[in-house]
């Protein structure tokens, strides 16, 4: 009889697989008997043949809140859009190619194309598609932007009859409390309508350039990625603002949102469908930073008691120098500087810093008379002149 080598398998005895067989069958069969034990039976004594679906309650008529919600939407949602936007980006081989970039809302401005959306919605693009309430879909051209107040216009060449322009509003007489409604596409989810109340009236935001946006309406009706560029409506389907931003820690709605006030969108649009960009209005002066005025108060200088916004320079040809303002100048024979106007109120309202001066501006326009309150030698003087357009700088 040949040696096993020590360490090498030892031969199983014969019928040893045919024991484990009959073990793994029998545990099968105990588990499929524990099963069939243990399942809700189906008894066929319980069966009704005559079985029919239930009689429907009928509803009623809807409330008036609803049947209010219901016309906004079905009213204005005809006048919102989907944008697609997509950018170039390099490819492996050294190409370039267009890949999608964001997505967001606009709402028609005019029946004639113009579509009006946020400019972080359009920032980057290099194409834009809108996509019209019936699913239509159309190539966009970027007519003008204002990054400062968050607002873009496009525009689609659609066919005669097809874009109905949203109603305008007013953001002047809002009151907190006020019913609202956001139309939008959340996540790519077109055609959403959310519903909540004004939550906050004159709010301050920023802008992607860092510049201030004033009078912002807060809201607590929801506003999510997407929505951005979409229509705020109040309870008569007028638009009153634009969404544009969430106040949020996970990106999505926290019940805090904002939206651009209408009476601003009303004023910049036509500017950037005119010139594709902001006719700004201009007094036609240079003052002196607030940071100077200060250290020239703690020196002592006469005549800055009051606060104000001092006038360095009255540029040649413009409105201040037709009205006779005056700028700060060097007196030869004195051998001292002259102090110029220190401007305390624009149209009655008080201005004590430069701020003040750019936000009077900011809610002004071009060609409209206004009047400055200014300090000259000590005397209160009111000064009458029209406003300018801002020179536009040669890159």
């Amino acid at each position: 009889m040949a040696e096993i080598p020590v360490g090498s398998p030892q031969p199983e005895p014969r019928g040893s697989h045919r024991v484990n067989g009959w073990l793994v069958v029998a545990l099968l069969m105990v588990v499929a008997a524990l099963l069939l034990r243990y399942r809700l039976p189906i008894l066929s004594d319980l069966h009704d043949p005559d079985a029919r679906p239930r009689a429907i309650t009928p509803r009623g008529e809807l409330s008036n809140v609803e049947k209010t919600q219901i016309e906004i939407f079905r009213e204005a949602s005809t006048s919102v859009v989907h944008i697609t936007t997509a950018a170039l980006a390099r490819t492996s081989d050294f190409g370039v190619a267009r890949v999608p970039q964001g997505t967001g809302t606009g709402f028609v401005w005019r029946e004639d194309g113009y579509i009006v959306t946020n400019f972080h919605v359009v920032n980057g693009a290099e194409s834009a598609v809108v996509t019209l309430a019936d699913n239509s879909t159309y190539s966009a051209s970027l007519v003008g932007v204002e990054p400062s107040k968050d607002l873009a216009v496009l525009k689609i060449n659609a066919e005669r009859g097809a874009l109905k322009a949203i109603p305008i509003g007013s953001s002047s007489e809002l009151q907190v409390g006020q019913n609202v409604y956001a139309i939008g596409s959340p996540f790519g989810l077109q055609q959403t309508l959310t519903t909540g109340v004004i939550s906050g009236l004159g709010r301050e935001i920023r802008s992607l350039n860092n510049a201030v946006i004033r009078d912002v309406i807060q809201t607590d009706a929801a506003i999510n990625p997407g929505n951005s560029g979409g229509p705020l409506l109040d309870s008569a389907g007028r638009l009153i603002g634009v969404n544009t931003a969430i106040y949020s820690n996970s990106g999505s709605s926290a019940g805090i949102g904002f939206a651009i006030p209408v009476d601003t969108v009303n004023r910049i649009i036509p500017d950037l469908i005119r010139y594709g960009r902001v006719e700004r209005p201009a007094l036609g002066i240079e003052i002196v930073p607030d940071s100077v005025l200060e250290d020239m108060r703690r020196n002592g200088i006469a005549g800055l008691d009051a606060d104000g916004v001092l006038i360095q320079t009255v540029l040649p040809g413009s409105a201040a120098e037709e009205a006779g303002l005056q700028g700060t100048r060097f007196d030869e024979q004195r051998r001292q500087y002259v102090l110029g106007d220190l401007i305390v109120a624009f149209n009655g309202d008080p201005i004590t810093r430069t701020a003040d001066l750019f936000a009077a501006l900011d809610d002004a326009t071009v060609g409209e008379t206004v009047q400055l309150t200014v300090l000259r030698d000590g005397e209160s003087l009111d000064v009458e002149l029209t406003l300018q357009p801002l020179p536009t700088l040669n890159p």
